[in-house]
């Protein structure tokens, strides 16, 4: 679901430029990738550098796309692979806050990022 996720400032998608991996989605409290039994999934996201500026997007934006394309009963985790970025404890601060992610989808700016992040390139 999140291979193709465009990244905000390169023409490559966060697969190409090993920003997600398939082994760093997991269920939370277990090691399967997505929890079906729990309501689980857990995505780690490794920034392509320690200062990235577009984390927090990219982040926001792997977690829309799991929150459209999972059913509703899904919790969704989005953080930032242990150790890789300089700001990696307010970002995840902020993915994991509800009342923030819900407060930048309804910034009309921020969403159309969020949506070209997540269209399909041409």
């Amino acid at each position: 679901l999140i291979r193709s996720i465009n990244d905000p400032e390169h023409p490559l998608t966060l697969e190409e430029l090993n920003v997600v991996e398939q082994v760093r989605v997991k269920a939370m409290f277990a090691f399967r990738q997505v929890n079906d039994a729990e309501s689980t999934v857990a995505v780690e996201f490794t920034p392509t550098i320690p200062h990235c500026s577009m984390a927090t997007l990219i982040g926001l934006s792997i977690k829309v796309k799991l929150i459209r394309s999972l059913p509703e009963r899904f919790k969704v985790d989005v953080h930032i692979t242990p150790g890789t970025h300089a700001s990696e404890h307010a970002v995840n601060k902020q993915l994991a806050d509800k009342e923030r992610v819900a407060a930048a989808l309804e910034n009309s700016h921020l969403l159309e990022v969020v949506n070209q992040c997540l269209s399909a390139r041409s």
